[in-house]
C-alpha cells in the first residue's frame, strides 16, 4: 500500500508541473498575439516566462527525484527490517524450543545448524550495510597487494554453494586466466564485490539455479570476471539503474529478498580497484550477465 501511495504523489507532481507549464505557454502565447507591437516589452516577458518554465520544470523533477529517493530508503528500511527481525525470530523459537522441551541428539544438532545459518544472515546483512557506508565514503582508489583472483572467485563459488545447497551443475566456474590472474587490490573488498555479484544471480534465477562464473583476460590488460544467470532478466531501461543504492530490480520487489546495497557495493569496490562493471540482458525473463573488469597486476 506504501508503494502504490508513493506512486499517486509522484503521478500528482507531475501533472501538477506539466498543468503549470501549459497555463504559462497559453498565457504568454496569448500575450505575445496582443502585444505583439510593444517589441522591448516582448523580449523582456520571453525572458521572464523562459526563467518562470525553467523554475517550475526544475522544481517538479526536484520533488520527483525526492519522492522516489524516499520511495527507496522506505524499501530499504522495510528490507532490512525483515532480514533482522526473521532469523532472530527463527533463532529465538528454537532456543524456546530447546528450552521447554526434552530434545533428542539429533534434533538439537539440526538446531543448531539451523541457527548458525540464521546468524550467519544476520551478519550478512550487517555487513552490507556497513559496506555500503564505507563504499559510500571513500571513492578514493586503493593500492593494495597483489591478490590472486582466481583462487579468490574459486573460493566465492564454493561458499555459495554451501550456503545456497547448490551442486556443480547449477553454479560452475571456468577459469581461462592460465595462470596469470592477479590484480592489486584489497583481497577482502574483492571477495565481498564476488560474493555480492554470485549471490545476486542465484537470487534472481528464479526456480532453477543456472549460473556461470567465467575468468578470463582481454586484450586490454584486464581481467574480466563474468556472472550469467538464465533468471527474471533486466529491462532496458532499469540495467543503468541497478548500481544505484538502495535500488532493486521493479519486477523483484516483493518476490526476491534483498536490501538493494550488493550492487552499489561491487561498482563501489569496482572503481576503488581502477575497473568497472557493467550489465547486460536480453529483457525480461530472459537471464542477465554481470561483468567485473579489474586491471591485472604489472609482471614482475
Amino acid at each position: 500500500m506504501v508503494w502504490h501511495g508513493h506512486s499517486k504523489s509522484t503521478g500528482l507532481f507531475i501533472a501538477l508541473g506539466s498543468g503549470v507549464v501549459a497555463l504559462a505557454v497559453a498565457l504568454q502565447v496569448g500575450w505575445i498575439v496582443i502585444n505583439w507591437r510593444a517589441g522591448v516589452l516582448l523580449v523582456l516577458g520571453v525572458l521572464v516566462f523562459g526563467l518562470i518554465i525553467t523554475g517550475v520544470v526544475l522544481n517538479t523533477v526536484f520533488l520527483v527525484r525526492e519522492i522516489r529517493r524516499n520511495e527507496q530508503h522506505n524499501a530499504f528500511i522495510n528490507a532490512v527490517t525483515h532480514e533482522l527481525k526473521t532469523p532472530v525470530a527463527s533463532i529465538r523459537l528454537y532456543l524456546e524450543t530447546m528450552q521447554t522441551r526434552q530434545v533428542d541428539e539429533v534434533k538439537r544438532k539440526q538446531f543448531q545448524q539451523v541457527m548458525i545459518e540464521d546468524c550467519d544472515r544476520l551478519l550478512h546483512t550487517i555487513d552490507q550495510v556497513l559496506r555500503a557506508g564505507q563504499a559510500g565514503a571513500s571513492t578514493k582508489k586503493i593500492a593494495g597487494s597483489p591478490v590472486n583472483l582466481a583462487e579468490t572467485v574459486r573460493d566465492c563459488v564454493s561458499l555459495a554453494r554451501t550456503r545456497h545447497h547448490l551442486g556443480e551443475s547449477a553454479l560452475h566456474f571456468s577459469d581461462a586466466s592460465s595462470g596469470s590472474a592477479v590484480v592489486l587490490g584489497a583481497e577482502d573488498e574483492l571477495r565481498t564485490a564476488i560474493a555480492n555479484l554470485i549471490d545476486n544471480a542465484v537470487k534472481y534465477s528464479g526456480g532453477a539455479v543456472d549460473v556461470s562464473v567465467e575468468l578470463a583476460p582481454d586484450t586490454a590488460g584486464n581481467l574480466l570476471l563474468r556472472v550469467r544467470d538464465r533468471g527474471i532478466g533486466i529491462a532496458d531501461g532499469e540495467l543503468r539503474n541497478v548500481f544505484k543504492r538502495f535500488y532493486r530490480i521493479q519486477n523483484a520487489v516483493g518476490r526476491v529478498k534483498g536490501t538493494g546495497l550488493g550492487l552499489f557495493i561491487v561498482n563501489a569496490v569496482a572503481k576503488r580497484h581502477g575497473g568497472r562493471v557493467f550489465a547486460e540482458s536480453d529483457g525480461q525473463g530472459r537471464g542477465s550477465t554481470f561483468t567485473l573488469q579489474l586491471p591485472m597486476a604489472p609482471r614482475a
